[in-house]
């Protein structure tokens, strides 16, 4: 068990840093500029950051800085000088989701310590592993994970973070693209639009009651004390654009739960507080499902008038959390009086700190001297700051000083004293360092800047055409080891492994086993913890879409851990997948199929309607009467796009890539084979299509 917990807030506005602080937490996070997961919040500039490390580490509060979106080429060098600034700032941590920014900043600042951000979809211990012999100092984990997965993940090289209140997305975080999609808003851009919250229905006639996919927010305030013998470190409440009341009452609520669950106090959050919180923000109430694993219909839920309505006065009672100062800061105050000399006050905090002011000097007592009660009472008189005092006097007899004087010299002490510590500390930064150019090995059939090697994936072995005439398929990663051995015989095969491993780890290592005797080399790898399960099968890592691969930076640290090709991004337009053409490994890009949009723990057709209502052909339907089909594999579920994409016809406007991925769901073998024939020689688009966002791009 750890000796202590954190408690970190969010902080979308200077309101709401002041409101944290003087809560009780004991970290907060915040953005500055573009490059972070909620740039609609206030977020910071230069001066207001610089103001809000002063304030944070001048009263002992740890500030993270958020750089936790996807880069893209041409903003790399903007990126890392932001963090450049942060280092000079001496902020305690950076948040990352870019693997290919990471690994900048870590040749450049190597003591800048870097969380990776949830946005990675972190949710194994391969993972956990993986990010650590990556430079990472702490992992943000994925949401949707139970108490026992966080458990495996802990004591293996990294500190745990853990989202405990807050809402929930209903798609694991990094892999959702429906804002994208449907409304050019990325989500890994910090710009989600959040249509999850619309209409949908796994009707097939929805009305606007139907919220398929708006689940209740998260609260894990009972499970403070089990997380702490789990081996959690830091307790994280989600909320950069939420009001300073709600960070407030989320604040106090955990830091009374940590402090019971250590036995600093006898019971937690008061009831009145808890009551509160629920009624400053919830959706009908509040979730436990994922970590305790009891996922279905409970778990969803949307913000009602009701809600609302509650809002208004908790909201008037939590402000005065943090209407004054919260004194917390342990402060040693000596004074001293001689006669003949100024009286002089000492303020040391326990970092060793010290500041010495002094006075006028005391005058012979005509009635009552000062002794030391007084003294003490006066000087320890430390409220509208956040220091507590412990006060020792020296004082010699007969002697006087005004209460006025004394006041001053407290002032005087403890105003320089939070200055001194306001002082930052940088990090050293070398921006003309870089990391050295990946000793990478590329997958041996791919030739450079040949896009017409042709992959195809499918859902299902049985779609395979008998005249396919792709250079290379994939085929699940469970598909049965006789075929597998058939498959191999006479064409290029790999495996996929799904995006949503959680408690499959053990599975996958066996179907990689599998996959090895069958005389399989190659694998598709759509999360950071399958590439080392794979080398150590002696197996060809490729970098799947789920990977959000933007940059070539990126692409240099997928080949650093072994990664002999990769899929880009998808929210890239072709103009901005050009550095491909020098790429380390082999690059390609999805060129057909309906794209996943979202990766679901909890599915919601299955979880309104029963697994069987669907018979393996689910979908939602928007309040437009789009279709949004839904696969359920492996223990997680797929909402995918309604309409396919389709490349076929434009070919020649792709830039230089090293091979197309077509993506097959739920079609025929004939349809596929039509398809991949369409790609050979330039098809036209059969119905209705869509284009991605390959040239309309995203925000």
């Amino acid at each position: 068990m750890s000796d202590t917990i954190e408690i970190l807030a969010p902080a979308g506005s200077p309101q709401a840093l002041t409101a944290a602080i003087r809560s009780g937490a004991d970290a907060v996070y915040l953005g500055a500029g573009s490059f972070n997961a909620r740039r609609n919040a206030h977020n910071f500039d230069a001066a207001a950051l610089r103001e809000a490390a002063a304030f944070c580490r001048s009263r002992g509060v740890r500030l993270y800085l958020t750089l936790n979106t996807l880069i893209r080429q041409n903003e790399m060098l903007k990126a890392i000088e932001l963090a450049e600034q942060a280092c000079l700032l001496g902020i305690d941590a950076l948040i990352i989701q870019d693997t290919g920014l990471a690994r900048r900043i870590h040749a450049a600042a190597p003591d800048m310590p870097l969380h990776a951000s949830t946005q990675l979809s972190c949710h194994t211990p391969e993972g956990v592993r993986e990010l650590a012999e990556m430079g990472f100092k702490r992992v943000v984990l994925a949401r949707e994970m139970k108490r026992e997965e966080i458990a495996e993940c802990a004591g293996l090289g990294l500190e745990l973070e853990v989202f405990v209140h807050g809402a929930l997305c209903m798609s694991v975080s990094g892999q959702c693209y429906l804002s994208a999609m449907l409304g050019g808003r990325s989500g890994n851009r910090g710009l989600c639009a959040q249509p999850c919250r619309l209409p949908f229905s796994a009707k097939s006639h929805p009305d606007t009651r139907d919220k398929a996919l708006s689940l209740r927010d998260l609260s894990l305030y009972d499970y403070v004390k089990e997380m702490l013998s789990i081996g959690v470190h830091s307790l994280k409440i989600e909320g950069r654009m939420k009001r300073p009341e709600y960070v407030a009452g989320a604040s106090a609520c955990f830091a009374a739960a940590r402090d019971a669950a250590l036995g600093k106090r006898s019971t937690g959050a008061a009831p009145e507080l808890l009551s509160d919180l629920r009624s400053a923000f919830s959706r009908s109430g509040f979730t436990d499902g994922y970590y305790t694993g009891v996922r279905g219909s409970s778990m969803f839920g949307s913000r009602t008038y009701e809600d609302v309505a509650a809002a208004t006065p908790a909201l008037g009672r939590l402000v005065k959390l943090y209407d004054r100062e919260r004194p917390a800061l342990p402060v040693k105050m000596t004074f001293t009086m001689r006669a003949g000399q100024p009286a002089t006050l000492t303020a040391q905090d326990e970092n060793g700190n010290s500041i010495t002011v002094d006075g006028d000097i005391p005058e012979t007592a005509v009635n009552r001297p000062l002794d030391n009660q007084r003294a003490v009472a006066q000087i320890s008189k430390t409220g509208g700051t956040p220091f507590i005092a412990e006060t020792e006097c020296y004082i010699s007899e007969g002697l006087n000083l005004p209460l006025s004087a004394i006041n001053a010299l407290r002032r005087e002490a403890l105003d320089k004293l939070l200055l001194k510590r306001s002082t930052p500390v940088p990090i050293k930064f070398n921006l003309d360092k870089h990391p050295l150019s990946p000793n990478s090995e590329s997958l041996p059939f791919i030739k450079k800047n040949e896009k017409d090697f042709i992959i195809a994936r499918f859902s299902d072995y049985k779609q395979i055409p008998d005249n396919d005439d792709s250079d290379m398929i994939f085929v699940p990663s469970d598909t049965p080891l006789d075929i597998l051995k058939q498959l191999a015989d006479n064409r290029l095969v790999g495996i996929e492994i799904p995006r949503g491993l959680f408690s499959g780890q053990r599975q996958t290592e066996k179907q990689l086993k599998n996959a090895a005797a069958a005389g399989i080399k190659t694998v598709l790898c759509g999360n950071i913890g399958v590439i080392p399960l794979v080398r150590q099968a002696g197996l060809y890592p490729v970098a799947g879409f789920g990977m959000n691969i933007t940059n070539s930076d990126a692409l240099d640290a997928m080949a650093e851990r072994g990664v002999a090709a990769a899929v880009l991004s998808f929210e890239l337009t072709l103009g901005q997948m050009r550095f491909a053409k020098e790429a380390s490994v082999p690059c390609g890009i999805i060129a057909y199929g309906h794209l996943p949009l979202m990766l679901l723990r909890n599915c919601p057709v299955g979880s309104n309607h029963g697994c069987t209502s669907c018979g393996g052909s689910g979908g939602l339907t928007d309040r437009r009467g789009k279709r949004f089909p839904v696969v359920c594999k492996s223990g997680c579920a797929e909402l995918l796009n309604s309409t396919p994409l389709w490349l076929a016809d434009e070919l020649n406007e792709l830039p230089e890539l090293d091979f197309l991925l077509l993506h097959f769901t739920d079609e025929s073998p004939s349809r596929a084979a039509d398809i991949i024939s369409a790609y050979r020689s330039g098809g036209e688009p059969p119905g209705e299509f869509t284009r991605g966002l390959y040239k309309r791009g995203v925000e």
